[in-house]
Formats: structure tokens, sequence, C-alpha cells
């Protein structure tokens, strides 16, 4: 029996008022708007992110590699893992974690208890990692491969090969609109990686940041999307994009995380996590063992803090660089998630990534079908997009930002501009705005932010986000 989300899930966070739109095939909710086109929450729902926002990161201080070692020596439980075959999930590259170091520090651990210790990249819909980016990734050098390391298997997810894919279950329509708050209700099937039926223990080994779908990454959301199929993947992405960017990232208790929750509690075997928060150094904050519940909770208090940076006024100019390990537009958007906050109305973010030539390997052939556009643009045309994949869809509208669409109107609330190595012909065709990164002096943004002008010269990690009034 599935279980019930009345019963089994946490709390829900109070939520604000709302507009209701019915269409054939679903019911959805969507936040009211503020004046201008501009997309504010009201207070009610503000006060809800109190919980994971305070402190700067300033007032944390962050663990030494020892530390770090001791930490795995007397905070991760041998009893846990003893003659158990464990798989081992971790993020692929485009994460920033020190993944040499802790990788290294469990092995030590782990590795005399257990009977095995496999690697599963989760790699949601991303490419697949060869093995010698994955031991890059993992800090293994070639001849540990060969003597220290021979045993442990190493496997890329595969999200789109239905042999690889296990069903766990189905949320059902009426607890999809009940977890959903009445946005959604339809029957979702619930996949994921087979590989899990030669495991004992499934282990998580990943960072938690802000997140433009789920509210905070990490935790339960290394199953899915990480090692899940593409319907639950596809209904909850688009569940996020309904309640848009700005309403969901940097909130702890959101929707689609009861959505990820649910569906994990369909997994058999036993699930554990190691989260970790990651500075900009890439040294850590902390580092939490428990359930992916658990661990993800305590680390959602510490990423709050040192991940969400606050402004008293919004920027009509914001020059957000792409780092090297988002080298698609499908992870680069996230330059745009993070920054959406504190743009102004009418303003300009420009992704400057000299790097990026792909929209996506995986997805680019559909986005280029679709374009970047606002949520309204699809929720009021459904029947022409709804046959699409859903995240991508999703994928669209988080980049694009909020605005509105009227009587065949799009009037999207600010200008996104790409200056990297896509075309300018593909930049226009998919309906962002294109400036050549040669011409761009990231030095003459710097130190504006009084002119408003923001320079942020590593995105896609830290939330920026407005005082409230």
């Amino acid at each position: 029996m599935l279980p019930s989300p009345a019963r089994d899930l946490p709390p829900t966070i109070r939520r604000p008022r709302f507009a209701k739109i019915t269409f054939r095939d679903y019911t959805l909710r969507h936040l009211a708007c503020g004046s201008r086109n501009h997309w504010h929450l009201n207070q009610e729902f503000l006060k809800t992110i109190s919980e994971v926002d305070g402190m700067a990161a300033e007032s944390l201080s962050t663990l030494s590699a020892d530390e770090v070692r001791q930490w795995f020596h007397t905070q991760v439980p041998l009893e846990d893992f003893r003659d158990q075959k464990v798989l081992l999930i971790v993020p692929d590259a485009t994460r920033t974690a020190p993944l040499p170091l802790l990788f290294g520090a469990l092995f030590d651990r782990l590795r005399p208890v257990v009977q095995n210790l496999d690697v599963l990249i989760a790699l949601g819909t991303h490419p697949p990692m060869s093995e010698q980016q994955i031991c890059k990734l993992l800090g293994i050098a070639h001849e540990e491969r060969e003597k220290l390391f021979f045993q442990t298997r190493f496997f890329n997810h595969e999200w789109d090969n239905p042999d690889r894919l296990t069903t766990l279950g189905v949320l059902t329509s009426q607890q999809t609109a009940e977890i959903t708050d009445g946005r959604l209700s339809l029957d979702v099937p619930v996949q994921i990686n087979s590989r899990i039926d030669d495991y004992d223990v499934l282990l998580v080994l990943g960072p938690v940041f802000p997140h433009e779908v789920v509210g905070f990454s990490g935790g339960n959301k290394y199953f899915f999307p990480g090692i899940g199929g593409p319907d639950i993947l596809n209904f909850f992405h688009w569940l996020g994009a309904l309640i848009t960017n700005v309403g969901i990232i940097g909130v702890k208790d959101t929707p689609v995380r009861r959505v990820v929750d649910l569906s994990a509690s369909m997994i058999h075997q036993k699930r554990r996590a190691i989260k970790f928060v990651v500075a900009a150094d890439a040294s850590l904050y902390g580092l939490f063992y428990g359930t992916p519940e658990s661990a993800w909770s305590e680390a959602c208090a510490i990423s709050g803090k040192a991940h969400i940076k606050r402004f008293d006024r919004p920027f009509h100019t914001v020059l957000s660089c792409a780092p090297p390990m988002y080298d698609e537009l499908w992870v680069a958007g996230k330059c745009m998630y993070k920054m959406e906050p504190v743009v102004a109305d009418g303003g300009e973010l420009i992704i400057y990534a000299p790097h990026m030539h792909e929209v996506s390997v995986t997805h680019g052939k559909l986005i280029e079908e679709v374009g970047y556009h606002v949520r309204d643009y699809f929720v009021k045309q459904w029947d022409r997009f709804k046959h699409y994949p859903w995240g991508i869809l999703a994928h669209s509208t988080h980049v694009r930002g909020t605005g509105t669409f009227s009587d065949g109107i799009e009037k999207p609330r600010v200008k996104v501009t790409l200056a990297s190595g896509i075309p300018e012909e593909i930049c226009h065709r998919i309906n962002l705005g294109y400036r050549d990164p040669a011409t761009i002096d990231i030095e003459s943004f710097a130190n504006r932010e009084d002119e408003g002008v923001l320079l942020v010269r590593k995105s896609g990690e830290h939330l920026y986000r407005l005082n409230e009034a």
C-alpha cells in the first residue's frame, strides 16, 4: 500500500492565496501576482522562508581535511553497512563538491566491512560520464583504480533506457491532487534505476544548495530525478514550474519536495545519506549522516545561512558568470534561477559563458522547437504544448523567468541574454537575447552595485534575494 500523504508527510507550510484555473487535463493554481507584471510573493508566504534563511555565511566556520576524515571515522556507523552490498549514489561534475576527499574518507571507512561498494552517478538526464571522468570526479588515479579500487564498479544512470528502469509503484491521481494542493491530478508511474535491486543499502553522498525546482537540492532528490525515470521527473519539474522559480527556490517544505519524498518511500532498500554544505572555496561548513530526510533537513539549515545573499534593492543589470562546469544551457540556466529575484522589472540578466556552445546535448532539438517562454505562454496554449516532455517546458520557463501572456502577447519581466559560444541565430530562434562575449569586459561590471549593476563572478549555486520591505 502506498503511504498516505496526509499521514506520512511533514506538516505543510502556510501558503499564499491562490487563483484557480481549470483545464481539461488538470487543475493548476498559481501564485497571485503583484503590480506592473512583477510576480511578488505575498508576505504570508515570505514568512515561511525564514526557517532556513538566517545568518550570513561569514558567521560560519569550515572544516579542515583532517576534521572531515575524523568525522567519517566517528559519525558513519559501521553497523549500518557491515556485510552489506552498498550502492553509493553521487552527483556528476555539475556540482561544487570536494568529492575526492569525501569519497576517499568514505571508502577507507566502509570498504573493510562491506561486501560490495559500487558507485552510481546520479545524472538525471545529464550526459553520461566516461570512466576517466568518473575517476577524476572521485580523485582516483590510474594506478589506484587498478590496485585499490579494482573491485568497485562505476555506473551511469540511464534515464532513457526502459530496460534499465524498474517500476516501484504509482502516485495516484488522488495522491497527486492532495500532495500538490490541487495544482495537478493524474496518475504518475514511479520508476528508478533497476541496479538498486542488486544492493542492500543505497547511500547518497551529495551537497545541498537552494534549488529552483524543489526548493533545496539533495536528500531524496538523488533518487528522483537523480536515478529516476522520465515520468516522475517530468511531473514534478512541471509542478515546480507552475509554482515558479521565485516561488519555490530557497523554501524548505514545498509540494515538489513532498512528491520526491513520497516517491522515495516506495524504495525497499535501506536508504542512508551523507549530506554536506559547501563553501565558495569548496571546503565544507558541515557534514550530516542519517536518513536522506534527516540528513538533508540538517544540511538545509546551514545552506540557508551559507548560500542565500540578501540585498536591499534590485539591479537593472546583472552579469551572471557561468563556471566551466556549466558547459550547456541546460545547467547554466542556474545562472538565471539564482539571480532572478534581484533583477529589477525591465532589467537584463546576462549569462556570460564563452566556454558554452550547446543548449543541451540531450534535449537541444526539442528546446529549439519550444523556445524559452514564460510559464503562462505554455499554460494558456496547453493543447499546443502538452505533448512535449514537461521537464523541457519547465526548464524553458525557469530560464525565461516570470511574466505574462495575454491576447497572444508575451511580456517577460526581465530580459535574458546569452553571451556564450551559442550562435546569435540560435539565441534568437529560442527567444533569448545575444551578446558577443568578446565585447564584454567583466571588470567594467564590478563594484557598481550603487548604480544598479551587479557582477557575480561564479554564479549558479548561491541564491540572491531581496530583503522584505
